[in-house]
């Protein structure tokens, strides 16, 4: 039997379905070995050798494929199509041949397949090759760019930029985006325009509203009407003249349907429709295809099929009718930049299996796979035809103008299965419907109503329009757009807000210190150039080493000019570039770096330790203004300039309210030698500064504050404000409370009460959900959790992924968990002294994602 490689249980056994007794399938788990995170793993002066480690994981599973290949010389790698897949089938092929586990007479061969179906499977098999080299030296370049930056670079940011924690080929071109977007808005200026739109009604009584285009005969722009004065000119020049219709047009339209589905527009359309954040998407995709329901969810291209198109078709000529269907199959071509296109496009394996055949029980994963079906029959469907109507209406002088547009759907087409979503939520007037107009009747004004606008700021990144602009750029690949996205999260370089990406100050010093030291190296066009001579690469174009030695010589040059950077160098720097930001012109055209609580100290950025960033006063510290990082102005503005104010005076000590890094806080005193640290209270949350008088800071310095002896063993209940919100304390346990003011107001009956519905909740979570059996002399059992269920064995805690559900997970999988948390967090698996049943499940791992490069 031929010995046949995946990287996940879930696809080994679906593929194994397929190929039946004839073939034993075995899953890698992902990587079996990778650059360790150390210096030195990659070597430019040894031609940029790379040091490959093997984890315990590794091992063990490359064990359990060489024991196999003991009696099956024959090995063929099914990892999936892509740079990953090819390169999991390289590093399987070098550690097996390094332990002497493919000898001279084993076959090995590599075979790939777009989608996990029967006829897909056996077609591969039928076709198989050998690894492609020039892809695998595609992944080891990119590999070994990432790591030289990230490694080489990183170390620099440490030393130069405290609380800077990395810096990453892509992910720093990727933050820069985001930053760059965020002073768009900062620097913007709203500008005031005004609008008048008319209630009219037609001879009948049918009411419809037109918008004033024309005003003393002249067409109107969009800042015409500037105030409310010119907009009340404007409503006494429509009231004060009869209207009539001038012309009524209407047009046949078309709207034809988006394409089908490739990664980066998959993660968009997730993100609209349902707030899915890149990874989550790309999560539930894995889970499908390797369950056979979709094809592979790593492409850039958007074409599909000719069996598939033929499928769709006769599915829809089978749901809606040969009226839906166009005389000819739709073809799709991507425009993207650097668009490989080798991949079909994202569709499901069956055409005919709608979401409600598929009894799909992960949410997340039929939201998906329900998306991607009607996707895929929308983009081969008839275009929906619609009817445009424009009508004028005017004054007899021609003094005044007014516009009605107005639409109606005669064909809904592939609307009757699937609209694309908006990034916006602009309504477009076209949309309404008009009702039966004709040319030269009267229109009779029913309301002139003016309406002031205001121009607004470009909106922040969500992550489905910061992947939409990666792609336009070039920047990134299929395979790397969540996991950039999610790093400059984890990294603490932006933050998501109501699914908005907000960079934070970390993110902003990163991209302020790269542009002026590494600037190259956040260039968009030197990014997606880069990401074009990769594709050279895996094309067979160019030598993957010259591509390094090119890229290194210049690097490593930039590094070097770093070398003698003093931190005040480059915090100096930073200020003199982001002074337009940090400090712009003020009204009074004062000095805008001059202190506004001293009058004498000059405003410069600092850092923090924990790596934030504020506005600081150079006559630190006997004037303590801070401001946060970022222009002055608005509410943080206001509170810091509260900051040293005396709110009067308690048992002799002054108490003030100040304004720190981390927010506004009262304080009683001053600094003294045998009290360097006096009394200080953090403001809680919805407490404005200037709401703060004497009577309030002296609450929020008493805390905590004592409630009295419990009833029980009569130790003191406190309550008190931490860093979770409000709570209530009794001994070591603690229970939120859900206002702040019931800190200061809470009795013994509540407090005991809470205490006990917070032990009662928490006895209540010690009962398992399901006892699974014995595994090794312990129960195996399904609890849940604070953070979701749990398989528990032991001492050993496994979370239940995602994609599994407390009620159908198996006992051959919870131990598969147990074993792979086990590992992970190298723990010993003790045997009970009780001998073990006869019968033992199979040790399995969870399938391991696949490392992000970028």
């Amino acid at each position: 039997m031929a010995v046949v490689v995946v990287e996940s249980p879930a696809k080994a056994r679906t593929i194994n379905k397929y190929l039946g007794d004839d073939y034993t399938v075995l899953a890698s788990y992902g990587h079996v070995r990778d650059l360790p995170p150390k210096d030195g793993s990659v070597d430019p002066d040894a031609g940029f050798a790379m040091l490959w480690e093997v984890d315990a994981a590794g091992r063990k599973h490359l064990k359990e494929i060489a024991d196999a290949l003991k009696t099956d010389p024959e090995l063929i790698l099914a990892t999936d199509p892509d740079r990953e897949g090819e390169a999991i089938s390289w590093h399987l092929t070098e550690a097996l041949r390094d332990r002497k586990a493919i000898r001279k007479d084993t076959k090995v061969s590599r075979v790939t397949f777009n989608a996990i179906t029967r006829s897909a499977v056996a077609e591969a098999m039928a076709a198989p090759r050998e690894v492609d080299q020039p892809l695998v030296d595609a992944y080891l370049a990119r590999r070994a760019l990432d790591y030289l930056v990230g490694f080489r670079l990183s170390p620099v940011l440490w030393r130069k930029l405290p609380g800077a924690k990395s810096a990453g080929r892509v992910q720093s071109v990727c933050l820069r985006l985001i930053v760059e977007r965020e002073m768009e808005i900062e620097a913007f200026r709203a500008r005031e325009y005004w609008s008048v739109t008319a209630r009219l009604a037609t001879p009948r009584g049918a009411g419809f509203e037109a918008r004033l285009v024309s005003l003393a005969g002249r067409k109107l722009d969009k800042f015409d009407l500037k105030d409310a004065t010119a907009a009340e000119m404007a409503v006494q020049a429509v009231s004060s003249r009869a209207l009539v219709v001038q012309s009524v047009e209407s047009k046949p339209a078309t709207r034809n349907p988006a394409p089908p589905f490739m990664t980066s527009t998959l993660q968009q359309e997730a993100s609209r429709k349902f707030g899915m954040g890149a990874k989550v998407a790309m999560s539930a995709a894995q889970r499908l295809y390797e369950a056979g329901h979709i094809t592979y969810m790593r492409t850039d291209g958007i074409d599909m099929a000719p069996e598939a198109v033929m499928a769709a078709r006769d599915a829809i000529k089978d749901r809606f009718g040969a009226e839906y269907l166009p005389k000819s199959p739709r073809m799709y071509k991507n425009k993207a930049k650097n668009a490989q296109e080798a991949h079909e496009c994202i569709r499901p394996t069956d055409m005919r299996a709608a979401p409600e055949k598929l009894r799909i029980t992960d949410a997340d994963q039929r939201k998906l796979y329900d998306l991607i079906w009607r996707r895929t029959l929308a983009s081969q469907m008839e275009a929906a035809r619609l009817e445009r109507t424009t009508v004028e209406i005017g004054s007899a002088d021609g003094q005044v103008g007014l516009r009605a547009t107005g639409q109606v759907v005669t064909f809904e087409g592939f609307i009757a299965i699937y609209e694309e979503g908006r990034d916006d939520s602009v309504v477009d007037d076209d949309d309404k419907r008009l009702p039966q107009i004709a040319q030269g009747e009267a229109a009779e004004k029913q309301a002139v109503t003016p309406a002031q606008h205001f121009t607004e700021p470009p909106a922040r990144y969500t992550e489905a329009t910061l992947v939409k602009r990666m792609e336009e750029l070039g920047i990134g690949r299929p395979s790397t757009y969540a996991s950039i996205v999610t790093t400059i999260q984890d990294r603490g370089y932006v933050a998501k807000d109501k699914n908005r990406l907000i960079p934070q100050d970390k993110g902003r010093l990163v991209t302020a210190f790269l542009e002026n030291y590494f600037r190259r190296y956040v260039d968009y066009d030197f990014t997606a150039d880069l990401e074009n001579d990769l594709d050279h690469v895996a094309g067979g174009d160019e030598d993957y080493k010259a591509l390094l030695a090119r890229f290194w010589r210049d690097f490593s040059a930039a590094l070097a000019d770093t070398a003698d950077l003093r931190i005040g160098e480059v915090l100096d720097k930073i200020n003199e570039v982001l002074a337009p930001h940090l400090f712009p012109p003020n009204p009074e055209g004062t000095d805008p770096r001059l202190c506004p609580h001293c009058g004498t100290g000059r405003l410069s950025l600092r850092t923090s330790r924990a790596g934030g960033a504020f506005i600081g006063c150079s006559n630190y510290p006997e004037c303590r203004y801070t401001r946060p990082f970022g222009p002055p102005g608005g509410d943080d503005g206001q509170a810091t300039g509260l900051d040293g104010k005396l709110l009067g005076q308690d048992a002799g000590d002054d108490i003030t309210l100040r304004n720190g890094r981390f927010g506004p806080y009262v304080q009683r005193g001053e600094p003294t030698g045998d009290q360097p640290k006096p009394p200080r209270a953090s403001l809680p949350k919805g407490w404005a500064p200037e709401s703060i008088d004497l009577e309030r800071a002296l609450m929020l310095l008493a805390l905590p504050r004592d409630v009295g002896p419990h009833p029980d063993d009569g130790e003191m209940i406190q309550a008190g404000i931490g860093r979770y919100g409000p709570y209530v304390k009794h001994g070591p346990k603690y229970a939120n409370l859900p206002e702040v003011e019931e800190v200061f107001t809470i009795g013994m009956n509540r407090a005991v009460e809470v205490l006990a519905q917070k032990v009662t909740r928490g006895r209540a979570t010690a009962e398992p959900l399901r006892s699974l059996g014995e595994h090794e002399g312990g129960a195996v059992t399904v609890m849940p959790g604070r953070y979701g269920p749990y398989v528990k064995w032991g001492k050993v805690n496994a979370t239940i992924p995602k994609e599994m559900t407390p009620e159908a997970i198996t006992f051959d999988e919870a131990v598969a968990l147990i074993d792979a948390r086990a590992a992970k967090g190298g723990t010993k698996k003790k045997v009970a002294a009780k001998k073990a049943p006869a019968k033992k499940a199979a040790a399995k791992k969870p399938a391991a994602k696949k490392k992000a490069e970028e």
